[in-house]
């Protein structure tokens, strides 16, 4: 197992990614595309900078440390070559004003587990850790032993994931994973490939595997509207859950649009227009889904 991985974010006392007070490990990296990405700081396996030019004051303290000439000004106004960065962090670490973020450290397992004990007294009695992303299971034996490691320390753990992997990654995440939060962006395969880039074919045949393990699911399920969230859509979810031999809760997702925000200090674009449902939307969801 790793001792180390790429980490972009450790929440503490979270009430909404699994049973009780859990302290959250979000990993960078993942294998699918959603247009409506909630953290698109999370899809590539390699350190990015979110860079907010509302905060620039120009102090050109990062043009200093940049080792690529990534950052520089012309005219009074900064500028930044994305192409050129190399993800080191070096700018974050003397930007004062907030302007460069860094997205993506590597963590040791030790370090993250350091900081998840200064809440484990609140974990009782089915709080704990819980591995989320990106996706966890891109970095397989990072993820193993943090797992294994809460495991030791008797906190129960959780994992979020797309579900995209090697079914042999998957059993070995099995002794040590109390929850599973099993991501489902959309049953119908059309549909799925055309907003994540990818099948659901293996998707969905993991999940029926855990499920015949009896392992302890949770569906997680983004809904957007105008784009996974038609009548056919909602019922073929509910009847996918309906299928499996444990019957496991449908956690509805609803969209919000905090993503463009992120991509938009990532140097990309949205990829969608998609808008904040409305209470008629999840009313309409629930007494289809329920």
């Amino acid at each position: 197992m790793k001792d180390s991985g790429l980490v972009f974010d450790l929440a503490r006392c979270s009430l909404h990614d699994g049973p009780g007070i859990r302290s959250v490990v979000f990993l960078k990296g993942c294998p699918l595309r959603c247009v409506w990405c909630h953290n698109p700081e999370s899809r590539s396996f390699r350190p990015e900078i979110l860079f907010s030019q509302e905060k620039c004051i120009g102090c050109g303290e990062c043009v200093k440390v940049c080792p690529n000439h990534a950052r520089g000004s012309e005219d009074g106004r900064s500028f930044f070559r994305r192409e050129l960065c190399a993800g080191c962090g070096r700018c974050a670490e003397v930007c004062f004003s907030g302007a460069m973020e860094l997205s993506g450290q590597v963590r040791t397992v030790d370090s993250i587990l350091t900081e998840a004990a200064m809440d484990q007294d609140y974990y009782a009695p089915d709080g704990g850790l819980t591995i989320s992303g990106g996706e966890p299971l891109s970095q397989p034996d990072f993820t193993e032993a943090l797992l294994k490691g809460a495991k030791e320390r008797g906190w129960t753990t959780a994992l979020e994931t797309c579900g995209m992997a090697d079914p042999v990654i998957l059993e070995r995440m099995m002794p040590w994973t109390d929850f599973w939060l099993f991501d489902i962006k959309a049953v119908n395969g059309r549909i799925h490939r055309l907003f994540t880039g990818q099948p659901n074919d293996l998707i969905l045949s993991n999940l029926r595997f855990l499920d015949h393990t009896g392992a302890n699911i949770e569906l997680r399920c983004p809904l957007i509207p105008g784009y996974n969230d038609s009548d056919s859509d909602l019922r073929a979810l509910r009847d996918l859950a309906l299928s499996l031999k444990r019957k496991p809760k449908i956690h509805i997702e609803p969209f919000h649009p905090f993503g463009r925000s992120k991509l938009a200090r990532l140097g990309r674009s949205a990829e969608e227009n998609a808008r904040i449902p409305e209470e008629e939307d999840i009313s309409r969801w629930r007494r289809i889904l329920f």
